[in-house]
């Protein structure tokens, strides 16, 4: 047995012998040069293609950005494999067709409303199907092939992907699930990702998703040209809000022999295509880089909020965005409404009452809403597009202003909901607008705001600032 035989019988796993997540080793930081081998010394020392790579391994380079994109931005990780990932036969346009996965929006295959949107959550298939096959497209605006847009999809799974890897070449998805923990297998480790976490799987990158709890359910963003980052903190300063030690990188793990029939899921254009080949695509031994999956865990992020007056705008909570080239403008951003303390006085205390120039896509994971006392439910779904009226529902408006702010601070808890936010308005797929989930009603929740205009002053139930 050589040496390369033995030290792999000792560190690599095959799926035959059972997967475990639970204790995964992780790497710390957002944006990092990170590194990793499975084997003690499968990393070349001082160069990133040698003549012949230790162990006999293939070099291999993924980019996610152009090769003269600017230092600061260039995403870019070397990979050294067992077989390189060109091996494999022509792809070919999946049968049957996935016609719910969509990244061009354009009237021959959506639609666009300034009406509000509400969807109840979609119930768990009964036939087997895997996280693939239960992705579908809500919305979106823009072009993969223009390399910018984004597309947001829902996911609805009871099985685990079996000899088959998903590659999206179209952007990076951001999942969020909401049921159901995720079991993640990519080329540079592995991830465990629960309701509560998101993972984020740049654009090229090969993958499986096992469930490991069984029925699953969940969200999806995909940005087309673009990558996430944190965003800039301004005047709060060097700290606060999601910080880039709390993201979680894998370390090396991976397959070694032949695996006959293995096909690999691509998404070029919104359309799937597949190709077969002999080997896992998970058999990189080592690799080094700053571009690759990684996961983070809501309940770390550090919420700043106002404490005297006033209620503070929602991008105080952005976890993650994905800038254009206009200052402060979002292809997309990733904001969360965790448990918080609210201490504002005299002020109505949840989300206001707002039109937006950007479009606004909620998704809830847990708990209740702040702004909605009914009818926003957990795996549930609201679209809010560019300038359509929103805010609370009657229910928390009349029960806010009757109860005032006497009570003092209040705390938020077991909660945890999101939002997509783009400058792009969004079309909207037609199977999510004929879903049986759509709740026809939403607009109801407003219905019965009344008016409190009186012309012979403040109303009694407003509350005057003290000096």
């Amino acid at each position: 047995m050589s040496i390369m035989e033995e030290k792999t019988k000792q560190k690599s796993v095959s799926k035959s012998d059972g997967e475990d997540f639970s204790d995964l080793v992780y790497q710390s930081g957002f944006g990092n040069s990170f590194s990793s081998e499975a084997i003690d010394g499968a990393l070349p020392r001082g160069q990133n293609s040698p003549l012949v790579c230790p162990y006999g391994l293939y070099a291999e380079q993924i980019s996610g950005t152009s090769f003269t994109s600017p230092r600061y931005s260039n995403q870019r990780s070397w990979l050294y494999r067992i077989k390189p990932s060109v091996t494999h036969e022509p792809f070919k346009p999946r049968v049957p067709d996935h016609r719910k996965l969509v990244s061009e929006f354009n009237k021959s295959n959506s639609s666009a409303t300034p009406t509000q949107l509400r969807w109840k959550p979609v119930d768990i298939p009964e036939l087997p199907t895997d996280f693939i096959d239960g992705l579908y497209t809500v919305c979106g605006a823009g072009s993969s092939f223009l390399r910018h847009g984004y597309a947001i999809h829902m996911y609805t799974a009871n099985k685990s992907m079996d000899s088959s890897a998903f590659c999206n070449a179209d952007g990076d998805f951001l999942v969020v699930p909401q049921k159901g923990r995720l079991w993640i297998t990519t080329e540079c480790g592995r991830l465990q990702v629960a309701p509560g976490e998101i993972a984020v799987l740049p654009q090229g990158f090969r993958f499986v998703v096992s469930l490991p709890d069984g029925p699953s359910r969940g969200y999806v963003a995909e940005i087309f040209g673009s990558h996430f980052q944190l965003p800039d903190l301004g005047p709060i300063g060097a700290n606060g809000l999601a910080a880039p030690r709390d993201f979680l990188v894998p370390t090396a793990w991976f397959e070694e022999g032949s695996h006959p029939g293995f096909t690999i899921i691509q998404k070029f254009g919104g359309e799937l295509f597949t190709a077969r080949q002999d080997f896992s695509p998970f058999n990189v031994v080592a690799w080094h880089g700053n571009y690759a999956p990684y996961k983070y865990d809501l309940s770390k992020f550090c919420p700043y909020n106002t404490v005297l007056v006033d209620h503070s705008d929602p991008s105080i909570n952005t976890v993650l965005t994905a800038p254009t080239d206009k200052p402060g403008v979002a292809l997309l951003d990733f904001v969360i409404f965790p448990p918080r303390w609210l201490v504002a006085e005299h002020t109505f205390r949840p989300p206001y009452y707002h039109r937006n120039c950007m479009s606004e896509f909620m998704g809830l994971i847990y708990g209740g809403y702040e702004a909605k006392a009914d009818g926003f439910l957990p795996g549930g779904a609201s679209l809010h597009s560019c300038m359509t009226p929103h805010g609370p529902d009657t229910k928390t408006y009349e029960a806010t202003i009757t109860r005032g702010n006497e009570g003092g601070p209040h705390k938020i808890t077991d909660t945890m909901a999101f939002m997509f936010e783009s400058c792009l308005i969004p079309r909207i797929c037609p199977w999510v607008l004929e879903s049986p989930f759509m709740d026809h009603d939403y607009y109801q929740c407003w219905i019965g705001l009344r008016s409190h205009f009186s012309r012979e002053g403040m109303s009694g139930l407003i509350h005057k600032r003290t000096p």
